[in-house]
């Protein structure tokens, strides 16, 4: 059924609240997970002063940051017994760039959580959820608390996975028709 998870991250706890939904997904139908990281820049408009060679330091420094951090989920996903690839995507905005992974890599699912942000705070800073809810044509697993007890920057242990699923609300499963 799922064969290929994508899981988008954006280096906050927050985000990593994912993680124990796709590995007990990826443990049960034996998936592939991508793990995917968005750098997306600042833009600048500048007075005349020419950032050239700081901006390009900048953007290699995040790079390099996102690659490491992708690298140490990876580590631990891999020590699960999980496959797991990485996919970073420089410049583009996270909404579109997690839509585009999606057709480019032949993924058929996304795990993914919401910061859950409401209100005022969502109108101004938008919903990269929101976006990939309304946008994907694959299912998409949404989670937005952390189930008490688990770690959300690692995988639950088997114990621990049997005893959450035993004491957790279903996994919201949508996408457009899906």
């Amino acid at each position: 059924m799922f064969t290929h998870l994508l899981v988008p991250l954006d280096g906050s706890e927050l985000a990593e609240i994912a993680l124990p939904m796709a590995w007990s997904v990826a443990e049960k139908f034996k998936s592939k997970i991508t793990l995917l990281r968005v750098v997306h820049l600042p833009y600048y408009i500048g007075d005349g002063l020419d950032i050239t060679d700081l901006y390009t330091s900048l953007d290699q420094k995040m790079q390099q940051e996102a690659r490491a951090y992708l690298e140490e989920k990876r580590k631990v996903l891999r020590g699960a017994g999980i496959e797991v690839n990485l996919h970073l995507v420089v410049g583009e905005p996270p909404a579109d760039a997690i839509l585009l992974a999606v057709d480019e890599l032949g993924v058929d699912a996304i795990v993914m959580s919401t910061h859950g942000r409401g209100g005022m705070m969502r109108w101004v800073f938008g919903s990269v959820a929101d976006r990939v809810l309304q946008r994907a044509r694959v299912p998409i697993l949404l989670s937005r608390v952390t189930p008490p007890g688990v770690n959300p920057v690692q995988p639950p242990t088997a114990e621990a996975a049997e005893d959450i699923r035993s004491h957790e609300e279903p996994a919201r499963l949508t996408g457009n028709g899906h």
